[in-house]
């Protein structure tokens, strides 16, 4: 560009930059978002646990065993889920987030409406499996867009709140499940809960904007990205992230164990109707986890702020005040006595995501972050997913002989508080090396 002096010279004359327009200046842009991205992982995990309330039903359609149960809510589904993860979340650090997402949506949805329409195992597995791949594009690109439209200092809080989704898609899946199927039947629950989703996904590519990397942070992400084996170099070489992992993988051991059959467990040895039971499960795990998770994130961000180290302190505690509850309900043959005992891991269990995710972030750079996030949830889901409802199950068969229909109670009982003691020393040991690390996060 020129311009003409009075004296008939030119001049040549540089452009200003213009200022990166933020399209989450305003914190009802950064609500909105939120709010979209947490309804979309609540209709993630509607779908996901949709198939505990209704797997009683399904056993005895398709003529299936404990174990087959716990496969297909667990490790096959795992699997899939961790497998499509890494690549999925390696796409969102160097494309555009929210298409992934919307698109993630829209498969797992249309996936879920399908397993209505299966006719055995086999099929019913495939679908559980296209579910599994849709959910991989889910969180990783969405925990990224939050952690790039909220400052550190409320991140802990934000993506609490965006976890809040696990549990409120557990309680709308254990709600809908159960009285769908007492008056439906268990194809139209999930034909009836899949189809939401597609409309969803729409909404989501239509009115949530892509956010600008590390803007609100005032740090410019680089364009080249950092190759998958740095960042899981980086990562592994952190004691806090090893420790954090593990402890969370552990505790979704524990938490995917109950869920997955929980409801089971009350149908067959209190012999509850799936209404009732669905009701009371929304409640414990649904309504007060999404309290719980939402809590955690919050205390953890207030107390984060004299001492990093309550970002894990926070999930052990939380993880070891379970323990005592979940002995007495497997316990105790008074199914209400259990069923408001079950309050408390209920609202208990997930605390540790939002800390443990915002930790995550903190130890890495801007690119890098839905890559982060997809290997603590490959470790989270291989452990948790894949092993928890399946180890129950396994060992629920193992003990049948001798218990009869009590075995699965017993299979809870032994797993369960011994794995949650487990993961809470290793939220302790992350602890120990956690303000050193976050100091040598790379940019």
């Amino acid at each position: 560009m020129t311009e003409h002096t009075k004296s008939g010279t030119e001049t040549a004359k540089t452009p200003p930059v213009p200022a990166l327009e933020n399209p989450y200046a305003s914190p009802k842009a950064r609500k909105y978002a939120l709010a979209v991205l947490t309804l979309v992982y609540t209709f993630n995990f509607i779908d996901r646990q949709l198939l505990s309330i209704l797997q009683e039903s399904i056993k005895v359609d398709l003529s299936l065993s404990d174990s087959q149960l716990g496969l297909l809510t667990g490790f096959a589904f795992a699997m899939f889920y961790v497998t499509a993860g890494i690549p999925i979340a390696r796409l969102a650090d160097r494309g555009n987030r929210r298409n992934i997402v919307a698109i993630s949506v829209g498969l797992w949805s249309a996936m879920t409406a399908v397993s209505g329409l299966v006719q055995n195992y086999g099929q019913l597995l495939a679908a559980r499996v296209g579910v599994g791949v849709g959910e991989a594009g889910g969180s990783p690109p969405s925990h990224s867009i939050v952690s790039d439209i909220f400052p550190p200092e409320k991140r802990a809080s934000a993506l609490a709140f965006y976890s809040t989704g696990v549990n409120l898609g557990i309680l709308f899946g254990f709600l809908f499940g159960g009285w769908l199927n007492e008056f439906f039947g268990w194809r139209v629950a999930f034909m009836v809960v899949g189809i939401p989703g597609i409309l969803l996904a729409i909404l989501v590519r239509t009115t949530v904007r892509e956010p600008i990397r590390g803007l609100i942070e005032n740090r410019t992400a680089s364009e080249a990205q950092v190759p998958f084996k740095e960042v899981v170099s980086v990562l592994w070489k952190r004691k806090t992230f090893r420790h954090m992992a593990f402890a969370c993988g552990l505790n979704a051991f524990a938490g995917y164990g109950t869920v997955n059959w929980i409801a089971s467990f009350f149908i067959r040895s209190h012999e509850m109707s799936t209404g009732e039971l669905g009701t009371w499960l929304a409640l414990s795990t649904g309504l007060f986890g999404a309290i719980g998770v939402l809590l955690g994130g919050m205390l953890g961000d207030k107390l984060g702020k004299k001492d990093k180290r309550w970002y894990q302190w926070i999930p052990a505690i939380a993880t070891l005040l379970c323990v005592p509850a979940m002995l007495i309900a497997f316990l105790t043959d008074n199914q209400y006595v259990a069923l408001m005992l079950i309050f408390i891991p209920g609202t208990l269990q997930n605390v540790y995501l939002g800390n443990s995710i915002a930790t995550t972030h903190a130890l890495v750079g801007l690119r890098w972050r839905a890559t982060a996030s997809a290997i603590l949830f490959l470790i989270i889901n291989i452990i948790g997913l894949g092993l928890g409802p399946f180890g129950i199950g396994y060992l629920s068969d193992i003990l049948a002989p001798s218990m009869g229909v009590e075995s699965l109670r017993y299979a809870m009982l032994i797993l369960l508080p011994t794995v949650n003691v487990w993961s809470a020393i290793h939220f302790y040991l992350a602890s120990r090396t956690l303000r050193e690390e976050l100091k040598m996060a790379p940019e």
